[in-house]
């Protein structure tokens, strides 16, 4: 076959429909390739692929996020309706072929070993796995830095306190909870059909901040708000780390949150795969199958292009600050950020490809930060990543 694509989320079956689409011969492999989606997936309107047909979105909000202050972000949110978007990438998947089976490397190139002692060959194979990232010879040991998130599904009525209707709550800083510690925010989303998820937050940790610690200050953000919560709540749980390193596998392309295409400052990365997936399957078309290496380089190139590499870089140095920073600070920290000119918040929160405006986004915010705010910020990027945020060494007083 042309191509064999391992995990089928949403970023493997957008790729391999895209690559079916281009006429190549593709393959699909996961060891449950029929699992249904369960996660929320959000993005901004303007980030909707042209293609992607009105019933595959849930819901549309005006978004907003509270700091020290509250703000209108100016964009509108879009919550997808998973059902709908699997449905339309199995749509356009007719000529793929799928493989139920667990993927456990890549011996050689363009070989791909299961678990059960078989092996499926392509000239192209793709690791779309997510975090797990079997074909990636180098994958990272240390401790992640994970977003993790625990949520409940409410009706619209009950989170009228919080949120108005035709609205997202994008962050919620205020520590409504109750609790000292790692900060965590709110984060309140329509479903459609009048449901809502509720969703206290750890933005990043290094590990991950419990769920049951989330559980328990979302239950206690929740009374502090009046909103009682039915013993039958339909609940999510989120867990996934945000500063892998890019896939190393020279001979596999990495995609979606495999690469990772993981925005290290919001964790979306559902919007970046679907953008990229017919622009990957043209990269991998115009070569295949006559020149099967030079259609691997030219899919990695448009994965990682020069400016996607730095982007990322100054987003992962964001990452690392954000660590590092007292927990009282943090709040301060999003009402600098949102008070930027939309310009400046749109090119850090979105695009891969613009450095001009993710540079000129951290100018400005340098620029309004007291000195205190100026070092956390700069110094992290002089620093080894942090090992453990149970373990947080003051950063270095200047002295007077």
């Amino acid at each position: 076959m042309d191509v064999l694509v391992v995990g089928a989320g949403p970023a493997g079956m957008a790729l391999a429909a895209a690559c079916s689409q281009r006429g190549l011969t593709v393959g699909l492999l996961d060891p449950n390739p029929e699992r249904r989606w369960v996660a929320t997936y959000g993005m901004w309107s303007p980030e909707l692929p042209a293609d992607l047909p009105v019933s595959a979105v849930a819901a549309r909000a005006a978004g907003r996020a509270i700091a020290l202050t509250e703000h209108r972000l100016g964009w509108e949110y879009v919550v997808l309706d998973v059902d709908a978007l699997r449905a339309h990438l199995v749509d356009r998947s007719a000529g793929v072929t799928v493989y139920a089976g667990r993927a456990v490397g890549s011996p050689a190139r363009g070989v791909v070993a299961l678990a059960d002692g078989s092996t499926l060959r392509a000239s192209v194979v793709v690791d779309a796995t997510g975090r797990s990232r079997p074909l990636d010879p180098n994958r990272t040991r240390r401790v992640s830095a994970e977003q993790t998130a625990y949520g409940m599904i409410l009706d619209e009525a009950s989170l009228a306190p919080l949120v108005a209707p035709g609205e997202a709550l994008f962050m919620d800083w205020r520590g409504d909870h109750g609790e000292p510690g790692w900060p965590t925010f709110l984060y309140v989303v329509p479903l459609g059909g009048g449901r809502m998820l509720a969703e206290e937050t750890s933005l990043a940790r290094r590990p991950g901040l419990p769920l049951a610690t989330l559980r328990r200050r979302l239950d206690a953000r929740l009374a502090h708000h009046g909103i009682s919560v039915p013993k039958d709540a339909r609940t999510e749980k989120v867990s996934f780390p945000v500063d892998q390193i890019r896939h190393s596998g020279r001979d596999v392309l990495g995609f979606g949150a495999a690469a990772p295409l993981i925005h290290p400052a919001t964790g979306f990365s559902v919007a970046a795969a679907l953008q990229l997936a017919p622009q990957v399957a043209g990269a991998l078309a115009e070569h295949l199958p006559a020149d099967p290496d030079r259609a691997l380089a030219a899919a990695q190139e448009t994965v990682w292009p020069t400016a996607a590499k730095v982007i990322h870089r100054v987003r992962r140095i964001g990452l690392e600050a954000l660590l590092r920073m007292p927990t009282g600070e943090v709040p301060g920290f999003f009402e600098q950020f949102f008070s930027l000119p939309d310009a400046h918040r749109w090119a850090y929160l979105t695009g891969r490809d613009d450095i001009g405006g993710t540079v000129a986004a951290m100018a400005s915010l340098f620029r309004q930060s007291n000195w205190r705010m100026r070092r956390h910020l700069v110094l992290p990027a002089l620093m080894r990543p942090l090992e453990a945020n149970d373990e947080l060494p003051a950063l270095p007083i200047r002295a007077n």
